[in-house]
């Protein structure tokens, strides 16, 4: 998956942005700053990419705004521009058509579905909807190249109508025409039965595991991901800290042995 055996992704989450509940004033260029050195943390210690995510943005509906698209097209200009060769995905909270606006308008390699690319699921904040039509038309109608990577029944909200999950990732790849699906479970373990059952009816579609990782358990988990995303663990615990340069270190160190 982008040329590479195994791939490890690092979470670079903004401050709230401006417009949005959470925000206080700080001047926005702060905030790019703040990227550009959480992705030189994570570039600095051999992450092959990140993931810009508006994180604190919230309280969040579906839909994005205006300026949210503008600000994080801004930020992601900033990261594509300073780390060319680096793998760039980019999720707009909850809004797949915005964040592949955002990633065709920067550059970026994917884009990352979160909640949710097909059917639907109830969140803190009220029922959401699958976007894979919406994201679908505007792929077409940009004819763009950039991969769209979805979550199949992502952990922290709850699936309407659920599937098997084979059966979730058969419709979300043959159906919805996702590039690779990120899955995701209460522990690790359950991510792996996950990722086995999918292995034996998508063989070939390349899988991520969205989160849970850490420095002692990410060889094992390899064996069953082509790639990996990790934000809490480099960040001490905590997804709003920066990233832990010695933590990122290590992580690192264990992904390339699982390489081996």
């Amino acid at each position: 998956m982008f040329g590479k055996e195994k791939i490890a992704l690092g979470m670079v989450q903004l401050p709230p942005l401006p417009g949005t509940y959470l925000y206080e004033g700080q001047p926005f260029q702060e905030i790019v700053d703040y990227a550009l050195r959480e992705a030189s943390s994570l570039a600095d210690n051999g992450f092959d990419g990140f993931i810009l995510q508006n994180f604190e943005d919230g309280p969040t509906k579906q839909l994005s705004t205006m300026e949210t698209v503008a600000y994080m097209t801004r930020v992601a200009v900033h990261l594509r521009e300073t780390f060319p060769d680096m793998i760039l995905g980019i999720l707009v909270n909850w809004d797949g058509a915005a964040s592949l606006a955002v990633a065709e308008a920067a550059g970026a390699d994917f884009i990352r579905v979160e909640h949710v690319y097909t059917r639907g699921e109830m969140t803190t904040f009220g029922y959401i909807e699958g976007q894979c039509i919406e994201v679908c038309n505007l792929r077409k109608r940009l004819n763009s190249k950039v991969k769209v990577l979805a979550d199949v029944y992502e952990c922290h909200s709850v699936p309407v109508a659920p599937l098997p999950v084979r059966e979730a990732a058969v419709e979300t790849v043959r159906y919805a025409y996702a590039d690779g699906l990120f899955l995701s479970a209460g522990t690790v373990d359950e991510a792996m039965e996950m990722a086995a059952q999918v292995r034996e009816v998508l063989p070939d579609t390349p899988l991520i595991i969205g989160g849970g990782t850490n420095g002692g358990n990410i060889r094992r988990v390899l064996q069953a991901f082509d790639g990996a995303c990790v934000g809490a663990w480099i960040k001490d615990g905590n997804l709003k800290n920066p990233v832990n340069r010695e933590r990122a270190r290590e992580y690192m160190s264990q992904v390339r042995e699982a390489e081996r």
